[in-house]
């Protein structure tokens, strides 16, 4: 299988990719030419992307920060929110010390932040 050897060609195809979106909907069947040239220019740029545009491990403290700004927290009302003090919310988001079992449940239900993130699974 042919695969993107340069930027220039990477551009090329997600400009096709970005026309065929606009022909190709819900209802093409998966024999239509643009649907068969659309499905197999996504996993070109897919693969091209995994190599040259790798996503890095999530961490617990631009989760947090990341979430803090979503809702408007400041640390202080990230540790009322806990059950914390304000300077181990700092520790979290400066990585100096993970949270306990019982604050990472907090964590994640009070934030919506996936388990594995905080537990460092991905």
């Amino acid at each position: 299988m042919k695969i993107i050897g340069n930027k220039a060609e990477y551009e090329a195809i997600i400009t096709r990719i970005n026309e065929l979106v606009e022909i190709v909907d819900d209802d093409t069947s998966q024999t239509d030419k643009h649907y068969i040239e659309l499905d197999f220019l996504t996993d070109l740029v897919v693969a091209y992307e995994k190599e040259h545009y790798p996503i890095g491990k999530l961490s617990l403290p631009d989760v947090l920060k990341t979430r803090m700004h979503e809702m408007n927290l400041t640390q202080k009302s990230l540790a009322r929110m806990l059950g914390i003090s304000a300077p181990r919310v700092s520790e979290y988001l400066t990585g100096k010390t993970e949270p306990t079992l019982q604050v990472a449940r907090k964590i994640h239900r009070e934030l919506n932040i996936d388990a594995n993130v905080i537990l460092g699974a991905i």
